[in-house]
């Protein structure tokens, strides 16, 4: 069910989002304790404000009212990624380039299952990462379906 309330969701917001030139990062529909959470993650170029997640919340609040897919109560969220947005799609890392980045497997490379480091190129699927063990400077090559999960990492 869980997946169908997604793709509703995603139908029924993909519109509101383009009309605006904002792009969708993510939606969750979650259970935590009794209640129900139906999120989205949405952002543009220069990130998004509280304003415009307001408007895309309002809009797609009256899509949902009028075709009902969820039948139990639920809260509706519309908000940034934050900074350490996660990276769903490959024009995700295509953007992201140069920048510093988590990444989970499904799968160990190398004895390891995550990675941290600057995604220095990707083509035909791999991704190289550069990252430091000790005092050193390495790269791993990550096929695309390996990766489990990624999003930006901040660092200091």
């Amino acid at each position: 069910m869980s997946s169908q309330v997604i793709k509703t969701t995603e139908e029924l917001v993909l519109p509101i989002l383009e009309e605006k030139k904002f792009e969708l990062v993510d939606i969750e529909y979650v259970k935590e304790g009794k209640n129900w959470f139906l999120r989205l993650y949405i952002d543009k170029p220069g990130g998004i404000d509280i304003t415009e997640c307001g408007d895309v919340s309002e809009a797609l609040s009256e899509k949902l009212d009028a075709t009902d897919p969820i039948k139990e109560p639920y809260f509706l969220e519309v908000s940034s990624p934050g900074v350490e947005r996660p990276l769903k799609t490959k024009e995700d890392f295509n953007n992201n380039i140069s920048k510093n980045m988590f990444i989970k497997l499904y799968e160990p490379i190398d004895n390891e299952k995550e990675y941290e480091g600057i995604l220095k190129q990707f083509e035909d699927n791999i991704l190289t990462i550069e990252y430091k063990v000790k005092n050193r400077m390495k790269q791993v090559e990550i096929p695309y379906d390996k990766i489990a999960k990624a999003r930006i990492a901040v660092t200091f």
